[in-house]
């Protein structure tokens, strides 16, 4: 075999070397890219759904009457439906109060005419509970994860 024919073999292996490194490399880049994004973002659902407020029980307010933006009254009465972490863990601890509570059905009905309270009143109720929630969440750890008139009387 002439010199000619050896440089020429040998440049065909380190060619050929060559491609298989490459092709190496972007396999392997792609397994890379795979795993870092099955780590970071397949396992994000279970983390949402694990950050569902608990059930922890009830807390009925006394039913209040408010004055309506065109006339009349409306006496309402809601009961929160209160988290694990408002219950005290379950162990007897402090509650929410309804203070906050009180100031928002102040707040959104006293804005609301005769018509909308009783012809809106899924409307209303949707508002306020957001609203209720929204009052009742500290350090993005909700209190207070749904509401329910107990009384409801227009006039």
């Amino acid at each position: 075999m002439s010199t000619k024919d050896k440089t020429e073999a040998e440049e065909g292996t380190e060619k050929g070397g060559k491609k298989k490194l490459v092709l190496i490399l972007a396999v392997l880049l792609v397994a890379a890219a795979g795993g870092a994004w099955f780590f970071l973002f397949a396992g994000s659902g279970e983390a949402e759904a694990a950050a569902e407020p608990e059930h922890g029980g009830y807390v009925a307010l006394a039913p209040i009457a408010v004055n309506l933006a065109g006339g009349g009254y409306l006496k309402v009465g809601i009961t929160l439906e209160i988290t694990v972490d408002a219950a005290g863990g379950g162990h007897g601890g402090p509650a929410v109060d309804g203070a906050k509570a009180y100031d928002q059905i102040i707040s959104t009905f006293s804005q609301a005419a005769p018509a909308d309270v009783t012809g809106a009143r899924d409307a209303l109720k949707a508002a306020l509970e957001e609203k209720i929630i929204a009052a009742y969440t500290e350090h993005e750890v909700p209190m207070v994860m749904g509401i329910y008139y107990t009384e409801y009387v227009t006039q």
